[in-house]
């Protein structure tokens, strides 16, 4: 029996109907994250590996939904989407294999409901989503969207009983560090898409303009611009950390080993520097590697 197949029996998932629901979900987020993926299986207790996998699946179609062409279809197609997983978490059926994994994971942890519904009542912050003039409406948006998102699968690994706000918070302080990394590593994208993630005021602040930003001029002045906030995402990871006493011992390495490998992109992100209005920086795969062996 394969390693799959053995967490598919202890986190419940035994029909063979729904064992090919959650597989639809291994190969899609082995293919898009593989390197969080090999994080997942060499870390996660076989009982929560095919959740988090199916979560991560929710997370990065809400994203595509969301992300991925003109507003009125990304709008359509978000209603169409939020329509079908209300009326699949209401009746328990759909005849989509993405929303049968979520509604079976739901019903294995109740809690994740919560969650879930969460998610779907702010992700439309996605879609207004065209840019931020100040450092509030970036906050702003970490807790209408990012947080959210990311507590689809932050419930499958932190407390069993209810926690007293801390362990939300470290999530939030996770999320917001990994968030504004990945706003500053991918400028490039997010320029040709006209939404970048970069605050104007902290353009105005070193005297970047989005002119700047598009025709990829370094200056001291970006340069600056980068560091600062790299310096911002990273001091917020290491935060972070506060996160591996919050967890229960079977999900504190996979929560390490993701925090390493957020410092890692930081730290390739800081050396790419000016680099990075040309293409985002990725972590050194042998160094990511270890960090995952370390774990």
């Amino acid at each position: 029996m394969s390693t799959w197949s053995r967490s598919l029996a202890a986190a419940g998932i035994t029909t063979p109907g729904a064992r090919r629901d959650y597989d639809a979900q291994r190969r899609l987020v082995a293919r898009f994250r593989p390197t969080s993926y090999l994080a997942l299986r060499l870390l996660l207790p076989p009982r929560l590996l095919p959740h988090v996998v199916a979560m991560t699946a929710v997370m990065h179609h809400g994203d595509n939904l969301l992300d991925t062409g003109p507003r009125p279809r990304r709008e359509a197609a978000w209603a169409d989407w939020e329509h079908r997983v209300r009326d699949a978490l209401a009746t328990g059926s759909s005849d989509d294999p993405l929303i049968r994994a979520l509604v079976h994971t739901v019903a294995a942890r109740p809690r994740l409901r919560r969650r879930t519904e969460e998610y779907l009542a702010t992700a439309t912050a996605e879609l207004e989503f065209t840019g931020f003039a100040t450092e509030d409406e970036y906050q702003s948006y970490v807790d209408a969207y990012s947080l959210p998102a990311f507590m689809l699968v932050a419930e499958l690994l932190g407390p069993d009983g209810d926690d007293d706000g801390r362990y939300r918070a470290a999530c939030r302080t996770f999320i917001d560090g990994s968030q504004r990394l990945d706003f500053v590593n991918d400028i490039a994208e997010d320029l040709r898409e006209g939404r970048p993630g970069i605050p104007v005021s902290a353009l105005e602040k070193f005297s970047v303009t989005t002119a700047d930003l598009a025709a990829a001029r370094p200056s001291a002045g970006l340069r600056a611009l980068l560091d600062e906030h790299l310096g911002l995402a990273r001091a917020a990871l290491l935060e972070s950390r506060g996160l591996t006493g919050l967890v229960p011992p079977d999900s504190r390495r996979l929560v390490r080993a993701l925090i390493d490998i957020e410092l890692l992109t930081a730290d390739a992100a800081r050396e790419r520097g000016p680099g990075l209005l040309r293409g985002a920086a990725g972590p050194p795969k042998a160094r990511a590697a270890r960090a995952l062996l370390r774990r």
